[in-house]
């Protein structure tokens, strides 16, 4: 006769306890603690990033309180902010700066440019210069002209300095240790929508579509409906509108049975062609999306890559999609009419493989 199954509240007994998904806001906080714990030489700075506050959008939370001596409020100077973060990876400690808002980052331009980028190389041999900037960019949260913008293609192309973007799909952790073992000033832009959805994990987006890590360097991932390889179109783009771009996806596969594979990398800049090329189908259109403005960007430097080395099996130039060439407005049905949306990147892939 077979023992009966033991009572819920039995010692025994095996509950299944379901996990709530992990915010990406929570997962940079948990990656800044995990840092701090293990860096005694970390310091961070930034306005009104200690407790209670926590910082703008609350990403330091808790910080203060367990590091009081090294997470420190600055005043409101960018150029102040980053200068002295600057000065202290050039004196051997990691330092984090905070931005309050991407605009501002064009305050510490100089900071940035000029003094940290070059410190690197310039005094004789190389220096490591452990520092990472933390800029909230992105709109369609009506924050208006000053509070909204992308501005990552004005970094692009200055030496020894490299460009990351925050994603859903790249444990945050790992992303922030990469940036300080390249010794090397960052720019870490998080795209602000992205704070209060869910981070991916165990290879799966939804019903529909799945992820995986490309081998290589960049550090991308790869999104596709069930793991398939043949597609039409390859989507690029970086964290910040892979939702828009998963959204286009699905209604292309459902209505005009496009389908897609979208490519996300965690590092911008330098730009690695290589896990494109290899992920490359031959046949397939690309189409590269943005949240910026046209006009010398990320997605500029991309298209050139990929016409190098991929020109004999492309069969048009590769597309990209931006936002309108205005400021953003604050109402936000105007907002919407600038910014790259769902609806776009659909409509842009539609043109391109038809």
């Amino acid at each position: 006769m077979s023992s009966p199954a033991p009572a819920p509240d039995a010692p025994d007994a095996v509950m299944a306890v379901p996990t709530a998904p992990v915010r990406v806001a929570d997962n940079l906080n948990e990656a800044l603690h995990a840092l701090f714990a293990a860096d005694p030489h970390l310091f961070l700075l930034g306005e009104d990033v200690v407790d209670p506050y926590g910082g703008a959008f609350k990403i330091t939370k808790g910080l203060s309180g367990a590091h009081p001596d090294r997470v420190l409020a600055t005043p409101l100077s960018e150029g102040g902010i980053v200068g002295v973060a600057g000065g202290l990876a050039l004196a051997g400690d990691t330092a984090i700066a905070e931005m309050m808002f991407s605009d501002f980052a064009t305050l510490c331009f100089d900071q940035l440019v000029n003094f940290a980028s070059k410190s690197v190389s310039m005094y004789g041999r190389r220096i490591p210069m452990r520092l990472v900037v933390r800029c909230p960019v992105g709109g369609n949260r009506g924050y208006g002209p000053t509070h909204s913008q992308s501005p990552q293609k004005h970094f692009i192309g200055v030496p020894n300095l490299a460009l990351f973007e925050l994603s859903p799909f790249h444990d945050n952790h790992a992303v922030l240790a990469r940036m300080i073992e390249r010794a090397e000033p960052c720019v870490f832009f998080e795209e602000k929508s992205l704070y209060p959805q869910r981070m991916f994990t165990g290879g799966v987006v939804d019903d529909l579509f799945t992820f995986a890590p490309l081998a290589g360097p960049g550090d991308w991932a790869r999104i596709s409906v069930g793991g398939e390889e043949d597609y039409d179109c390859l989507l690029i783009a970086p964290g910040g509108l892979a939702r828009r771009c998963l959204g286009a996806m699905r209604e292309l596969l459902m209505e005009d049975e496009i389908s897609c594979q979208l490519l996300v990398p965690s590092q911008l800049y330098p730009f690695e062609a290589g896990p494109v090329v290899e992920e490359f189908a031959a046949g397939a259109r690309i189409v590269v999306v943005e949240e910026g403005v046209a006009g010398g960007t990320w997605g500029t430097e991309v298209a050139a890559h990929l016409h190098d080395r991929l020109w004999s099996q492309l069969r048009e130039p590769v597309r990209l999609v931006c936002s309108r060439d205005s400021v953003i407005p604050a109402a936000p049905h105007l907002e919407r009419e600038v910014l790259v949306q769902q609806d776009t990147i659909r409509d842009a892939v539609r043109r391109t493989v038809r």
